[in-house]
């Protein structure tokens, strides 16, 4: 036998099943290269090529989508793949997952369930900082948001002496006289608690004043 006919039957002895196994992961290193290149565009092509050619599944593989999706500005689509992810036994993944999507969730303003999701990161891992971060700071601002609403509601309707004296104070802010308006208001509270209304204004002109006299 020649040795070109004897390499050709080694090669029709070896399992198609190698050769699948080749290209997989041939696949797989593609599509790992190309997200580590900030390509997010051809990593969602090259990682969706793993799912429909080969089958290939895992969360490993959601997180890369999710990823790719989300700074290919598709949020919608890595929201799906988030919660895909966040299913997985590796709880660093499904932690990490699930802050992606909480981050996800606070850019479209949705700041409740953001919450829920940065709660669920901790549960999952309570080591992950980027999570423990993104729930501390967010729920500072929910709970001080809830305070301003509070405040909002609370203020009075300022009478007609109340308005009045604001004007006057407007005034003297527009020559710059801060100490001046700020007598007259804290004056004008004295006499009317519907004066009460402008605290926030009152509260500026005493910051602005106590800087003056440093």
């Amino acid at each position: 036998m020649s040795w070109s006919k004897l390499t050709l039957a080694v090669f029709l002895l070896i399992p198609a099943s190698w050769t699948r196994v080749s290209r997989l992961n041939s696949a797989i290193d593609l599509a790992e290269e190309s997200y580590a290149k900030t390509e997010y565009e051809q990593s969602i092509a090259n990682h969706q090529l793993l799912i429909d050619e080969f089958g290939y599944a895992s969360p490993q593989l959601d997180y890369n989508l999710g990823l790719s999706n989300q700074y290919s500005e598709k949020p919608d689509e890595a929201a799906g793949y988030y919660d895909k992810a966040s299913t997985a036994a590796d709880k660093t993944l499904a932690s990490f997952s699930f802050n992606q999507g909480g981050v996800l969730l606070g850019d479209k303003k949705e700041y409740e369930p953001a919450l829920s999701k940065f709660k669920s990161a901790l549960i999952q891992d309570p080591n992950n900082e980027v999570a423990r971060y993104n729930y501390e700071l967010l729920a500072r601002w929910l709970q001080r948001d809830e305070e301003r609403k509070n405040q909002e509601n609370d203020k009075p309707e300022p009478s007609e002496f109340a308005k009045r004296k604001k004007a006057e104070a407007d005034r003297l802010v527009e020559q710059f006289r801060f100490k001046d308006a700020l007598t007259i208001m804290n004056d004008a509270l004295q006499q009317d608690e519907t004066v009460a209304a402008y605290q926030e204004f009152m509260t500026s002109l005493q910051e602005i004043t106590e800087i003056d006299e440093q």
